[in-house]
């Protein structure tokens, strides 16, 4: 179930489909190995799935938020690693730069998401974690440049990435202009990378820490200047939202797994579907897919062309990003002890999905939201 889809949208989630199940051998070997599939990077490129939001002219094929989720959910069933690829080369990064950017900067930057960059926005600090405001990275400008200083972490595809929007303090002039957003190129004077930080799931994409000392950044990579942490945040709607469909793509394919299963075990002289505890779990399963769906759809929908709703993205990551969890470890459970094996995908899968209540926004932080909407109060974190 889900919003009505026209016919170049069918036509574009079986394509996704289709590539999906070329991504379906390849994803053991992603976990295993923990190397960026470069591989399943070029079938993306060559399908168009890079930069599907980017406008045709700059190389995109100017598609909506909805067009991209459906794409996500097909992707991530079959590779969640993948899945959150594609989510990077069309929301967040790539949001922030179509709407804020200035046609110079979309030149330069757009194109190589399109081409196969996994652009990655840099938030979080050691001591500046959902309390995103506290963060100490500063960049003061000298001239024709920014001066940029402090430590990133847990920043996705840390050494992958070509195009880094980094969160950090301006000041000009001796004077704080509050936070806005710079993109850093690999190879900048004075960016080096730290080190990689093991994962429990998702270890295709390497999660590390971006080091800026002295980092010289030109005056014109400035995306979003003064007081510009609300419309980044506006940005960062539309990562969260890809990040609930990435889980709910994962759940999907847990799901799918056990329910053919369920129809071809055969324990006591018949299916085990036809045994009540296993139906009452599918079920239970069922009910919590087609409602993440439907809140992700909606969110993405109502955006049109252009953000989603920050309470409707919030709705969506929390219910999603929970359900995701309990129906991939209620997939694993009926397969019993071969679902615990690392023979079957399930375990991967259980691990990939955990971490989507956490990422992109926990699932407290996310409440908070929330209730601050439902009361009629504006959702603010203490400014440092």
């Amino acid at each position: 179930m889900s919003y009505p889809l026209s016919s170049e949208q069918k036509a574009l989630k079986a394509r996704a489909r289709e590539l999906a199940e070329t991504f379906r051998g390849r994803a053991p070997r992603w976990d295993q190995t923990e190397e960026y599939p470069w591989e399943n990077v070029k079938d993306l490129v060559e399908a168009g799935f890079m930069g599907m939001t980017v406008p045709k002219a700059y190389g995109g094929a100017e598609r909506t938020i909805f067009d991209t989720v459906l794409v996500i959910e097909e992707v991530a069933k079959a590779c969640g690693i993948s899945g959150r690829i594609v989510v990077d080369a069309n929301l967040g990064v790539v949001s922030a730069v179509v709407h804020y950017a200035t046609d110079a900067q979309k030149r330069r930057w757009l194109p190589k998401v399109v081409e196969g960059d996994k652009p990655a926005i840099c938030i979080t600090e050691p001591e500046a974690g959902t309390a995103a405001t506290d963060m100490a990275a500063t960049a003061v400008r000298k001239g024709d440049r920014w001066i940029l200083n402090g430590t990133k972490r847990w920043i996705t595809g840390a050494g992958i990435s070509h195009l880094h929007l980094v969160f950090c303090r301006l000041v000009e002039a001796g004077g704080d202009l509050g936070i806005g957003a710079l993109v850093v190129e690999r190879g900048a004077p004075g960016f080096t990378l730290g080190p990689r930080i093991p994962t429990l799931g998702l270890r295709g994409i390497p999660e590390g820490m971006l080091i800026f000392k002295n980092c010289e950044v030109p005056a014109d990579n400035l995306v979003v200047g003064k007081d510009g942490f609300g419309k980044l945040m506006a940005a960062y709607n539309a990562q969260r939202l890809g990040a609930a469909t990435v889980a709910l793509g994962i759940a999907q394919g847990a799901y799918e797994e056990a329910l053919a299963f369920s129809k071809t075990r055969r324990q006591f002289g018949r299916e085990i579907c036809e045994f009540q505890g296993i139906q009452w779990m599918l079920a239970d399963m069922i009910l919590k897919l087609e409602a993440s769906r439907l809140l992700i759809h909606r969110a993405a929908v109502n955006a049109g062309d252009g953000l989603p709703d920050k309470f409707e993205a919030a709705l969506a990551k929390t219910f999603a990003a929970e359900s995701a969890i309990e129906v991939t470890s209620q997939a694993l459970q009926v397969f019993g002890g071969d679902g615990y094996s690392r023979e079957l995908p399930l375990e991967r899968m259980l691990r990939d999905v955990r971490m989507f209540t956490i990422g992109g926004g926990t699932v407290q932080a996310m409440r908070n939201l929330i209730a601050a909407e439902i009361l009629g109060r504006r959702f603010t974190q203490r400014r440092g």
